[in-house]
C-alpha cells in the first residue's frame, strides 16, 4: 500500500533533522556515533539518558553541544555527597518589602531547565538522587506542597564514572528505571585521538549551529508516536523483556541462573519508542523486529537487577539481554 504523500514527507523531514543534528554533534564530538544517536534517539522520544564512561571522554561536551543545536536552556548539577534537594529543585525563601513586609518567594533551582546534565550523579545521597524522580516522571516538581510544572521539553542526561566507587551511591532502581536509555561511551580510537587533538589544541574550535528548535522536537516527537506496529512485533518487544525474568517460561538459561529481577514494563515502552524511531531513521513507517533488536542493549541493560551469584562471578547485564536477541 503505497503511502500517503504527507506521512512520507514527514517520515522524510524526520530522517532530515535527525541526520543534520548528528552532524552537526559531530563537528564538536569525536567518533562516539552510537552513543549520539542513542542520545538524540532518547531526545524525539521524550526520554531521559544514562551516560556511563571514564573521565574526559565528552560526556559533558555532547550535552552542552547539544543544547546549542537544538536552542534549548542548559543547566549543570555537579553531583556531590553534600549537595542537598534544595540545591536542585529550588525552595521558598523570604522576602521583605519596601514597606517592611515579609513573604515567602520561590527561588527556583537549576532543574528549572530544558536540559539538564546531572554529573556525577551517583555521587549524591540517594535521598538528593530521589529529588529528580518526580521532575524525571512527572516533568514537575512539588515545593511546600505546591506543585510547579517543567518548561518543555525536558530532558535529563546524567553521567556516573564506573571505575571510581569510592564516595559513590549506587543508582535505586526506582531511578535507573526512569530513564530511557543507558549509553556507555567507550575509549576513542588511535585515529579519533588524532582528531580530538586538532581539534582541542589549535587556534580554531568549532562552533556550534542551531538546527532546529523546541516546537521541531515537539513536532517530530508527536510523528514517532503515530508510527504503526503490527501485534507480532509488539508481542517481540514483550519476548525480550520476559526473557530478563527469572520466573518466566520465557526466561534464557542465563537469567533463569542470575538474575534476580527482570525489566519493567517501562523497558517495553522504551523499545517500542527506540523501535519506532530506528524504523524512520530506515526509511519506513512501520517497525521491524531489527528495529527493536537495535534498540535492546541501551534499553534494557540498566533495568536488570543480577542476583548475587551473578555480581560475583562478573555477569554483565548485556550478556543476558545477548542471550535473548539469539532466541527471539
Amino acid at each position: 500500500m503505497t503511502e500517503p504523500a504527507a506521512v512520507a514527507e514527514r517520515a522524510a523531514k524526520f530522517r532530515d533533522d535527525f541526520h543534520r543534528l548528528k552532524a552537526e554533534l559531530q563537528r564538536v564530538i569525536v567518533g562516539q556515533d552510537e552513543v549520539i544517536e542513542g542520545v538524540l534517539a532518547a531526545l524525539f522520544a521524550d526520554g531521559h539518558v544514562l551516560l556511563e564512561g571514564a573521565p574526559g571522554l565528552g560526556k559533558t561536551a555532547l550535552v552542552r553541544t547539544l543544547a546549542a543545536a537544538v536552542n534549548l536552556h542548559f543547566s549543570r548539577i555537579q553531583f556531590t555527597p553534600d549537595l542537598m534537594p534544595a540545591d536542585v529543585i529550588g525552595t521558598n525563601i523570604i522576602r521583605e518589602d519596601g514597606s517592611g513586609r515579609r513573604s515567602f518567594e520561590f527561588q527556583p533551582g537549576p532543574i528549572f531547565t530544558n536540559l539538564l546534565l546531572a554529573d556525577e550523579i551517583n555521587r549524591a545521597t540517594p535521598k538528593t538522587q530521589s529529588a529528580l524522580l518526580e521532575a524525571m516522571q512527572e516533568k514537575q516538581v512539588t515545593v511546600a506542597g505546591e506543585t510547579r510544572r517543567m518548561q518543555a521539553p525536558f530532558l535529563v542526561l546524567a553521567t556516573q564514572n564506573p571505575l571510581e566507587m569510592e564516595g559513590t551511591y549506587p543508582l535505586p532502581e526506582a531511578q535507573l528505571d526512569r530513564f530511557f536509555f543507558k549509553l556507555k561511551i567507550g575509549y576513542p580510537s588511535e585515529e579519533d585521538l588524532h582528531t580530538i587533538i586538532e581539534r582541542t589544541t589549535e587556534a580554531h574550535t568549532p562552533t556550534v549551529q542551531k538546527v532546529i528548535t523546541a516546537t521541531d522536537v515537539s513536532s517530530l516527537r508527536d510523528l514517532v508516536r503515530e508510527v504503526p506496529m503490527t501485534r507480532e512485533i509488539q508481542a517481540h518487544a514483550i519476548h525480550l523483556v520476559l526473557a530478563t525474568h527469572p520466573e518466566s517460561d520465557r526466561a534464557t538459561p542465563l537469567a533463569k541462573k542470575y538474575v534476580r529481577y527482570g525489566a519493567s514494563p517501562r523497558g517495553v515502552q522504551a523499545l517500542i519508542l527506540a523501535g519506532k524511531i530506528y524504523a524512520l531513521l530506515d526509511g519506513r513507517y512501520h517497525v521491524a523486529k531489527a528495529d527493536l533488536d537495535r534498540a535492546a542493549l541501551a534499553a534494557l541493560r540498566h533495568r536488570l537487577i543480577l542476583n548475587f551469584e551473578g555480581e560475583a562471578e562478573g555477569v554483565t547485564p548485556d550478556r543476558i539481554i545477548e542471550e535473548a536477541l539469539r532466541g527471539a
